[in-house]
Parts: structure tokens; sequence; C-alpha cells
């Protein structure tokens, strides 16, 4: 479906294909999807901060466009650019040693996997985890010092009230591929829980627009355009009571005290957010390594068409996505819904350029910075519009 997160569509689509064929996964399957999930948070939310997104924070809004730029950066901090860089081929090498690729692995299928880690592959995560630790923290200590530095954009870059949507472990633990479905407010009262996706009609309404390719899914109980939510590492680490691993959760803590809120409203902080999930996503590949499950032939349960209908879920890098298949008796797909990440965030990055251009922007003249930043409003998202664009019909 889509080449930008190919990882996530593959592991929505195999959960997906697991209800059809009404199996159980083997541990060693889930812990190994698990793993591809990871290396995929990894690689996403390096791309993001440090390639699309760091030129603005380390060159200046205000900068001129020619160089804020990944090469840019690379001009002006060589070794933090070089460090981003190997953090990325990091995440992305871990797919290619459980799917053979990087892209477009056909290894996630229905029941499982198709191969477990090898003693090779799993020796290689070991070597390289240290220093994907160090360039994570290494990041999260820049951006610290420079929330002080954009003050003014940590206020007005989409810092509003809304839900906040994904998933997290029964007990509220932080998650990325399993659990149950949480929406919480703004104040960090828990409005539903323990939805199931299987049902997630009753719930998410999907609206549109006819000036837009992108749904516009919100909240049912609260209607349209009330029940606008966000989803994404923001959402995540939100919504749950605890990341599950000591640096992660140490870093958590810090993101709240400095959002000054259980439940940071800015989209400034979904930057913020990613670099904690990616420290978070390091310390849970460093306890898979030590996990015999991943070294187990036991991978993946065979079995035929056991259902005409399957729902799946999975945390995308940048939130929560939904695929749901009608198959036929061959298991031929006859009908297909998406709820994309990009789209459910779309009321919020609405409301957020609105914000900003209403802060930045008086009068006629439009300095390319204020442009800047309005676009900056958006890539905090870091949204993807190849999978998330649709249109009935023939397209004009």
């Amino acid at each position: 479906i889509c080449g930008i997160c190919p990882v996530s569509h593959l592991l929505a689509s195999a959960k997906t294909g697991d209800k059809i064929l009404a199996v159980q996964v083997p541990p060693a399957g889930e812990k190994l999807r698990r793993l591809m999930n990871l290396g995929q948070i990894t690689q996403s939310h390096a791309l993001s901060f440090f390639h699309l997104s760091s030129p603005d924070f380390l060159l200046g809004f205000d900068s001129d466009p020619q160089s804020r730029n990944v090469f840019g950066l690379i001009q002006s901090d060589p070794e933090l650019a070089r460090a981003g860089i190997r953090l990325r081929q990091f995440g992305q090498k871990i797919i290619e040693i459980l799917g053979a690729r990087k892209i477009h692995a056909a290894w996630a299928v229905p029941g499982g996997v198709r191969t477990p880690l090898s003693e090779e592959g799993r020796n290689w995560i070991l070597e390289r985890l240290p220093e994907a630790r160090q360039t994570t923290e290494q990041a999260l200590a820049l951006f610290k010092k420079l929330l002080d530095q954009f003050s003014t954009e940590a206020d007005v870059f989409g810092k509003f009230p809304s839900l906040f949507m994904g998933l997290v472990a029964p007990d509220g633990t932080w998650e990325h591929y399993g659990g149950q479905i949480r929406f919480m407010d703004s104040e960090g009262n828990i409005v539903a829980d323990g939805l199931h996706e299987d049902n997630y009609a009753d719930f998410i309404g999907e609206a549109v627009e006819p000036w837009s390719y992108l749904k516009f899914p919100y909240y049912k109980p609260m209607g349209y355009p009330d029940g606008m939510y966000r989803v994404g590492p923001l959402a995540r680490v939100n919504i749950c009571e605890r990341f599950g691993t000591e640096a992660a959760d140490r870093e958590l803590q810090e993101l709240r005290d400095r959002a000054g809120a259980r439940v940071a409203t800015s989209s400034f902080f979904y930057h913020y957010a990613r670099l904690v999930e990616i420290l978070g996503a390091i310390d849970r590949i460093e306890q898979f390594m030590y996990d015999p499950d991943l070294m187990s032939p036991r991978v993946r349960a065979e079995a035929g068409i056991n259902s005409l209908e399957g729902i799946g879920v999975s945390e995308a890098p940048r939130g929560t996505l939904f695929h749901h298949y009608n198959v036929n008796e061959n298991g031929l797909i006859e009908k297909v819904n998406l709820i994309i990440a990009t789209g459910q965030n779309n009321l919020a990055m609405n409301r957020t350029i609105t914000q900003i251009a209403q802060h930045y922007i008086n009068g006629n003249e439009i300095a390319e910075g204020m442009l800047n930043r309005v676009e900056a409003g958006i890539r905090a998202f870091d949204p993807c519009l190849s999978c998330s664009t649709h249109t009935a019909g023939q397209m004009p």
C-alpha cells in the first residue's frame, strides 16, 4: 500500500488475516512481529526528527530554505546528521534482518511470520544497540534545550484541547501492536477504555468534505467535528500510564513536567514524544534479544478461510491504523476499508495550521519564515498522504 511505513500496513493486514483464518498466532510469531514494528517506529521517527524537522530547530525557522534541509544540517553539524542517519539505518536493518528487505517485506503473514530471527541477526542488533541508544539520548538532551528557545512555538503550534486515541496494554502500559483502544481528554480523563477494533464503527465516524481527499474521522459519541481526536506518538504517550522501561518512564515523566500537565496538548510536543518512543523502542528491542522465543521455529499457525470478515489494528509510527476486509469463500478480498493515522489527525492538523497562521500572519505581507512555521505545524504530525488520501470515482 505504501513504501513510507510498509511494516505498519503489513502488520495491520496480517492481523486482519489472523481474524479471517480464526487462528491464534504462536508466541514467537507475535514477538517477532512486535520486533519488526519497533524497528519501523525507530527508523520512521528518526527520519521525521533528524531529516525533516531538525533543520528548523537547528538552523532556524527563518533561515535560507535552500539550506534548511538535511544537507544544510550535514554542513552545520555533520556529527549529529551522521548519527541521525545511522539511527534510521538501525531501524531499517532490523526490518531487513527479519523480512529480508527494508521495504515491502513479504514476511508477516496471516497466522504469524515466515521465519524466526537468526543468530547472526541477533548479534548485529546487540552490537548496534549502544550506539542507537546514545544517539537517542543526545537528541533528547538537544531537544530539551531547544524547548526553552522555542517556547512561543510550543504555545501556538497546535496547543488546544482535543481527545487522544491509541492502543494501551490492559494495565495501561504503552502499546504499539496489541492491547485495547483508549480515548482520553486533555484533562487526563479516560473518556472510553477497553474498546475493541471489531466494533470500531460504533465509536469512530468517518466524515468526508468536498474540498479534501482525506477522510475526517471523529469520535462518534461527540459528533462531527466536536469529536476531533489526535493519534500518533503524542497521543500514545498521553494516554498510557507508563512506558514500562526505566529510561523511557523517566523521560515520559519529564515530558509531562515540561508540558506542565498530565496531558501535553501542544502539537509541538509530537517531536518530543517521538524521541521518547525511540528510547522506549530501543529498550524493548534489547529485552527481545534475550527472549528464546525469537529463535523458535514455531512462528506460524496454518489454517484456511474460517471467517468472511476481519478487522485488524496496529500502531503505525504516525498513529493507530485499522484494516477491515470482507472476503469470499476463497479468501479473495471483495471490500476494504482503511482508517489511516494521517486521516485521523486531519481535523487537528487543520486546527493547528489555523492557530499558527492567526498568530504569525498579519496583513498581506507573508514572509517565507512565517509560511514555514505554518508548514512546520503540519510537519509536527509527520503526515503521510500516499495511503491516507482517496477518491470515489474518477480523479479530476
